[in-house]
């Protein structure tokens, strides 16, 4: 293995010039636009799922949609222990030049140029990402086989029954594992902002996983069960790596690192075996509990509806929640990942700027609170209302009869404690030290003992169905955005900075209009008759309301 580049010696702190401005305006200028790809990426691919999506309902039935979505919580749990947490530590890792050319001896000996420190320093924590990345695959593979035995042996006997269950589940295995190897290339895109490259490999593989998951679902001869979303989900790794190193490798080599694993010099920041920064990676280590909580409290519906819950119900919820959360996997999510880098980036930096970055880390928290905020007044008002409608005419009428759209309709009201939670946890996972993690953790532990015990009296007490299980993620979510409002206040408090709910609420005369257009659809809802004109007038007046909101 040959040595990674060399690190420099810490610069001396100096006043802050034009240079140090800029490089905190550019990471705030490449995570807006890295954002915007990343958005244009969630609704490009979600939208192509949704129209596949639309000609696989007409051939599911509410039962196979349930397995399927078994099979995705099984890949998504085994993606997520394996990676999330090395994924967030390395969205905190230090900017700063930390490494510089090794000095030349002889009659043509040079000083190293800012230019080639920079190179090195850039080089140098590439390097350190890919390595660690090779802890993932290397967690994920036993993970992958250990919960797939689980799965099939506590499976119920009606799902063991489906044809082709026992081969579905040995294809989402392969596609899991195939998936996880594309971690160094992920990193090192997410590290260097390459959102041109990550969009193309992901919209690549999502359009490639609906063509084939399509295809074999509507052109077989015969019933194959859910084997047309494990062959659409190994497709989907397939192409994520053929697009990822195809594009990475020449961009690592010429760069000066490799997407193989390689030794780091140990002559500045300590690392273990020589191959892995020990900051990072005690790092990683105090985030793994916390995100497997964190995980177990955003999947925990699907968990707890798959043990509490018939195959009937868990399809029912499966298509209600899927339509649910939409806005909140285009548009939320991507700005989630995206503000955990900018957080992570402007307050990792300890520098005569940090005040300046504060108060931008502050700006860019206090905007999209407040642009979070007024989308859920309009999302309160109008969803509930139309959200069910819409339902009737995308999902066919295998299932008008479910209920569905009751469920969507709850679902609405459960939306903006999504987006509200996702910014709040994404600065929580960026400024907080390790031992406020770890108070993170114990706070979540008891969060899902909640939640488990709402989701037990919803389901089993009070009989509620799929709308009792809403009703325990809500109860779920609000607990978490209390303690994280908490910690950022306290945290903005630290630094000198004022930090007030009032600065992102919507208006009295925002929220009391909500409340008005809510009430006039709910009233002319009792006059509905059931045809095209009901979502016309939904429509019209929501996007009236839109409009003057």
């Amino acid at each position: 293995m040959s040595n990674a580049p060399t690190e420099a010696r810490a610069r001396e702190p100096s006043k802050p010039d034009e240079s140090d401005t800029y490089q905190s305006e550019t990471l705030l200028s490449k995570s807006a636009r890295g954002a915007t790809f990343l958005v244009g990426l969630q609704v490009g691919s979600r939208a192509l799922t949704f129209v596949v999506n639309q000609i696989l309902l007409r051939y599911l039935s509410p039962e196979l949609l349930a397995i399927s979505t078994q099979l995705e919580l099984y890949s998504i749990t085994s993606l997520y222990f394996a990676r999330e947490s090395l994924r967030v530590a390395l969205q905190r890792q230090r900017k700063g030049v930390e490494a510089r050319k090794p000095e030349r001896h002889g009659p043509k000996e040079e000083t190293t140029t800012t230019s080639e420190a920079e190179a090195y320093a850039s080089a140098r924590r590439a390097q350190e990402a890919v390595n660690l990345s090779y802890l993932a695959m290397l967690l994920g593979a036993p993970l992958t086989l250990i919960l797939a035995k689980v799965y099939k042996r506590r499976a119920e006997a009606a799902v063991l029954d489906t044809p082709y269950f026992q081969a579905s589940v040995e294809v989402y295995v392969a596609a899991t594992l195939l998936e996880l190897l594309i971690e160094p290339c992920h990193v090192v895109a997410q590290q260097q902002m390459l959102y041109g490259t990550r969009a193309l490999a992901e919209t690549s593989a999502t359009f490639t996983r609906c063509i084939v998951t399509c295809a074999i679902a509507v052109w077989s001869s015969r019933d194959l069960g859910v084997l047309p979303f494990a062959a659409g989900q190994l497709s989907y790794a397939c192409m994520l790596n053929i697009i990822y190193y195809s594009k990475l490798w020449p961009i690592a080599t010429q760069s000066g690192y490799s997407l193989m694993i390689r030794s780091l010099d140990q002559s500045s920041n300590p690392n273990v075996f020589s191959l892995f920064p020990k900051r990072l990676l005690n790092l990683a280590v105090t985030l793994y509990a916390q995100s497997g909580l964190k995980h177990l409290l955003t999947q925990g519906d699907s968990i707890l509806i798959a043990t509490l819950a018939s195959l009937n119900s868990q399809g029912t919820y499966a298509l209600a929640s899927n339509y649910g959360s939409l806005l909140a996997r285009v548009l939320f999510q991507p700005i989630e990942e995206s503000s955990r880098g900018v957080f992570g980036g402007l307050l990792a930096q300890d520098s005569t700027l940090r005040p300046k970055n504060v108060q931008s880390a502050k700006r860019y928290l206090s905007i999209l609170l407040r642009s979070y905020n007024l989308l859920s007044v309009f999302i309160i008002s109008v969803g509930p209302t139309l959200a069910p409608i819409c339902l009737r005419y995308v999902a066919g009428p295998r299932w008008s009869s479910t209920s569905a759209g009751e469920v969507l309709a709850v679902y609405c009201y459960y939306v903006p404690l999504l987006a509200i939670n996702g910014i709040l946890e994404a600065f929580v996972s960026a400024a907080a030290t390790p031992a406020e993690l770890r108070k993170q953790s114990m706070w979540m532990f008891a969060f899902s003992a909640g939640f488990v015990g709402a989701g037990f009296v919803s389901l089993r007490v009070y009989d509620l169905g799929a709308k009792g299980l809403v009703f325990a993620n809500a109860v779920n979510m609000g607990m978490r955005i209390l303690w994280s409002w908490r910690f950022v206040k306290t945290y903005f408090q630290r630094e000198g900075v004022d930090l007030t709910i009032r600065e992102f609420l919507p208006t009295w005369g925002t929220t009391s209009s909500g409340f008005g257009t809510a009430w006039y659809l709910n009233v002319m809802k009792k006059s509905f008759d059931g045809t095209w004109r009901d979502l016309l007038q939904c429509l019209v007046i929501g996007g009236v309301y839109g409009i003057l909101l």
